[in-house]
């Protein structure tokens, strides 16, 4: 609902408006597979040639007798006994263990990125796309008088929507196998070309089996662990093709559907930018230090500008506009002129050819500078004004200048077409395609700041002996006072390479070079993590003042902040406690002056991984929606707007799902345009692998959050069926968080995981450089991480976190009498459709028949009974999510999408049998199972299966 009664309307019931809010979900957006026929007919035809072709090189390879034993494989997992597949599996070698391993995952490998061209094709056939829908609806409230252009003008000039790329270890597929699948796409695609030649056809079969040959040859595994610059590669991957061949359309699109509105984007707005977690995430990982940092931002300065490099060359390629034609601006003409001084042997190389060609001059000069820039950066030399550029305005500037030249000239086509698009690319993208995040844990600043403040001796007790309260006043009184910590009466002070003071003041002394060497964007927002209170974030930025990143300033002087820094709340408690920590956080007068020299903008964490972990996905996800709305308020109250980062993870169990669905959930009012979100994992192979899917999950995206940004400003529900729903999702989330606990609490359920997973064998995979458990612990569920916790339980087919509780949520609040309200809930709240639906595609994918067999073979009898408390809550949760849906099973509306999950379960099936099989041999070894045949056997069914269910952790 828009914020406003349009003038001259009657004023809608409460049971309109309910009404006009109710939404039937798209069950495939939540899937993120093809809904239509036509659509699963040809995704059915490309996997039947594909998989022949894979048969051919298995044959080519491996010889007849492989390809027959998979195929013997295949039918017998089709039979209801399972008890001949795990005979045949069972007397299976390793070797060959190996081989059909191998064989299951390249077939899931070619169905999942013909299923991502597919679902491009069917979400390209619909007559207008996302930004074109939502610009419409805010077309529709500009006219009818519910919402002022003012405001959307307003929210334009700070509307961001940044997707952070983070190298979370749950990205199963090496970049080696990635570039081949997208290449296998392309060439997929192109056959089904209706207007290609036969010999077209006999072409692309043959590209296609030379491929998919290429695909069987390479090894999916790594062979060693990746290092942080090995994940920042992998990132940039990403990053350079979408600002390749994504970002420019992408906000061509933006500006043209805001057209028809009679709205402008400004040139320098950035309704789009990528962060990065690469190189600066080091809560809990060892391998990223400063120097690791730097060096990773080396090399996305290396990507960003080989990219904006090319993007000039391109452009340079076309603006051949002539002076006999056209008439160049003054100020173009004076800046040529100074050019030609700075760069002389720039412009004694290409004056003689393009002298009557202002334009072409003036990019030939920007493509140098960006050349000298990138060799600067590579060999640490200092910037050269004129020469080089030190930060992206000075390229902005040069682009800026060609574009109102061609304006001013009347060249609308050329300054608003290429011009327009390569200054709005490099506008999205910067120097280096995306912003660096640095992450580390609270108590890591307490530890160096014990040495710091006792070292002073000017307390009468020890700085780690403080409860929290008395720690905050000494923090504000310390940040207020400006004096240092450090100087010259602190002589050795970083000697020990291995002290806490070492590492967080070499962090934010990296910081600041990185800043100094690469521009003012570069870093921008250091997470704290595991925040508690107000000094887990005064904490840092004291040490940050030590650094010289900030200068609170006086009552009479403006602070100076060359950094922001971000609470991260991550459990249920942490939530809870958000507001009041925001309160007193904003309430510190040096602290606020920080935010003040930053925009007036505070960015807040929340993780929904590890609340998820400690409460359920019921508690975890009405918790944070909770404390967006109390954020909001607080931000309202002291004139700071909130740039809420979502942690969400791939999987619905730590916050997952449909990223523009979930935007449109959030509670009214909470995004203001800007909004950061984590794209992790496999989500980002699913999602941008094939970059005309990225466009449309881009698009989707920035869409939600334009129309959240001006229509969803407030609601016009009345106060009474708010306060309705929010008494019975508070019933639910503590129904679902009392049984959750209820297992996760039992003293068996730490054997029982470990048992009926194979999360122990996870940390061999070699698929990230963070450890997969905090590091000091007792071995305990509170330190697995979340990661690794939904990674263990998708696989063996529970995928518990997903849905544990949720019904005995629904099932408490229907005995309350709310079963009504449920279903009123779950047509017209955008938040409780998208939780609801997100756990529906998450019981779909549940298989508790493949999971029983795991909890048979592999868990002792004396802790294999909680397994019948599974059983009865899922039995539980879908009973009761099909109450609230109204149907009568599930996925009922979408017949197609669940004969194609039906099919990827029947190759799953071989899979998980043998999984099973090499699990209990692995673990009857003891140590003798540290084979690397079996070893690599069963890591490959785990590649093979995360491939099969499109998800991982």
């Amino acid at each position: 609902m828009t914020s406003s009664t349009s003038p001259g309307r009657a004023p809608l019931s409460t049971e309109q408006m309910i009404a006009a809010d109710r939404r039937d979900p798209d069950v495939a957006t939540f899937a993120g597979g093809v809904s239509s026929d036509e659509q699963h007919a040809a995704l059915r035809a490309s996997v039947r040639q594909l998989g022949r072709l894979l048969g051919e090189a298995l044959t080519r390879h491996e010889g007849p007798e492989l390809l027959a034993l998979v195929e013997q494989v295949r039918a017998l997992s089709r039979e209801p006994d399972d008890g001949a597949l795990h005979e045949l599996l069972d007397a299976t070698d390793d070797a060959t263990a190996i081989v059909l391993a191998r064989a299951f995952t390249a077939y899931f490998q070619l169905v999942n990125v013909t299923e991502q061209l597919h679902r491009w094709q069917e979400l390209t056939s619909r007559e207008s796309g996302p930004l074109a829908d939502a610009v419409g609806r805010i077309g529709a409230a500009l006219e009818d008088g519910s919402v002022d252009r003012d405001l959307v003008v307003d929210v334009l000039g700070r509307l961001e929507y940044r997707p952070v790329f983070t190298a979370h270890p749950t990205e199963a597929s090496r970049r080696s196998v990635l570039v081949l699948l997208q290449k296998i796409a392309e060439e997929t695609y192109a056959a089904e070309d209706p207007r290609g030649r036969p010999a077209d056809r006999e072409r692309s079969e043959r590209r296609l089996a030379e491929l998919v040959d290429l695909l069987w040859q390479t090894d999916e595994l790594r062979i060693e662990k990746p290092e942080p610059a090995d994940e920042a590669r992998t990132l940039l991957y990403y990053l350079q093709s979408l600002a390749a061949e994504v970002v420019p359309g992408l906000l061509e699109e933006l500006d043209r559907c805001l057209a028809t509105i009679d709205v402008d984007l400004p040139a320098t707005a950035r309704p789009l930018r990528f962060g990065t977690w690469a190189g600066g995430d080091r809560d809990g990982n060892p391998n990223v230090t400063p120097q690791v940092t730097l060096d990773v931002l080396g090399l996305q300065h290396d990507v960003g500008l080989r990219e904006l490099v090319r993007g000039v060359e391109e452009l340079l390629g076309e603006v051949s506009s002539s002076t006999r034609v056209v008439t160049p601006s003054d100020e173009l003409a004076a800046s040529l002129e100074a050019d030609a001084e700075a760069l002389p042997i720039t412009y004694s190389t290409i004056r003689r050819l393009n002298a009557e060609e202002p334009y072409r001059l003036k990019l030939s000069f920007a493509r140098v500078r960006l050349l000298r820039t990138r060799d600067r950066l590579a060999e640490g030399r200092a910037h050269e004004p004129g020469r080089d550029y030190l930060t992206l305005d000075g390229l902005l500037t040069d682009l800026a200048l060609v574009r109102d030249s061609m304006l001013a000239d009347g060249d609308h086509l050329t300054a608003d077409g290429g011009v327009l698009r390569l200054l709005r690319t490099a506008t999205a993208i910067g120097l280096g395609l995306a912003t660096l995040d640095v992450r580390e844990h609270s108590e890591k600043h307490h530890a160096a700041l014990e040495v710091l403040v006792d070292r002073l001796g000017e307390h009468p007790e020890p700085y780690a002996s403080l409860d929290r309260p008395a720690r905050i006043r000494l923090l504000s009184a310390e940040l207020a006072s400006r004096r240092p910590l450090t100087g010259a009466r602190t002589p050795g002070l970083r000697d020990d390479p291995d002290s806490p003071v070492t590492a967080s003041l070499s962090l934010m002394d990296a910081i600041r070079d990185a800043l100094d060497t690469f521009g003012p964007e570069v870093v921008e927002t250091y997470i704290v993590s595991m925040t508690h209170d107000v000094d887990d974030l005064l904490a840092v930025v004291v040490l940050a003042r030590e650094a010289g990143l900030v200068d609170p300033g006086t009552e009479d002087t403006p602070a100076t902040a060359r950094i922001g820094f971000a609470p991260l709340f991550e459990t249920v408690a942490e939530l809870e406690a958000a507001e009041p920590l925001l309160e007193a956080l904003l309430g510190d007068p040096a602290y606020r002056r920080v935010v003040a020299a930053r925009g007036d903008v505070q960015e807040i964490m929340l993780g929904y991984s590890d609340s998820s972990k400690d409460a359920g996905i019921a508690a975890s996800q009405w918790q944070i929606h909770r404390a967006q709305r109390a954020l909001r308020d607080v931000g309202r109250k002291h004139g700071v707007v909130m740039r809420l980062f979502h942690g969400r993870g791939g999987s619905v169990g730590r916050g997952g799902g449909p990223t523009g669905e979930a935007i449109m959930s959030q509670p009214y009012g909470s995004l203001d345009g800007p909004i950061k979100i984590t794209e992790q994992g496999e989500v980002i192979s699913d999602k941008y692998t094939l970059p005309q899917l990225g466009r449309e999950n881009l698009e989707q995206a920035l869409a939600a959050v334009l129309e959240a940004s001006v229509l969803h400003r407030t609601s016009l529900l009345p106060a009474d069926v708010l306060d309705g729903w929010n008494a019975t999702m508070d019933r639910v989330a503590s129904a679902g968080q009392e049984a959750y606990r209820g297992l996760v609490r039992d003293p068996g359920l730490v054997p029982f995981f470990v048992a009926a997973t194979p999360v122990d064998e996870l940390g061999a995979m070699n698929i990230g450089s963070r450890p997969a458990k905090r590091p000091g612990g007792a071995g305990g569920l509170d330190d697995l991480r979340a990661i690794p916790w939904v990674f263990g339980w998708t696989q063996s087919r529970m995928i518990l976190p997903g849905w544990y509780g949720v019904g005995s949520g629904l099932a408490a609040a229907r005995e309350d009498g709310r079963g009504e309200t449920l279903r009123e809930m779950y047509g017209s709240w955008a938040f409780f459709r998208t939780f609801v639906s997100n756990v529906q595609m998450t019981l779909a994918k549940t298989d508790l028949d493949i999971a029983a067999r795991y909890v048979r073979s592999l868990v002792p009898e004396d802790a294999a009974g909680l397994f019948d408390q599974v059983r009865a809550e899922h039995e539980r949760a879908v009973e009761q999510v099909l109450w609230v849906t109204g149907q009568d099973s599930l996925l009922e509306g979408s017949p197609t999408l669940r004969r194609t999950l039906e099919t990827r379960d029947a190759y799953l099936a071989p899979l998980h049998a043998l999984q099973v099989s090499l699990l209990s041999r692995v673990r009857a070894a003891g140590d003798d199972g540290r084979h690397p045949d079996l070893q690599r056997a069963l890591l490959l069914t785990i590649n093979g299966i995360a491939a099969g269910l499109r998800n991982t952790g």
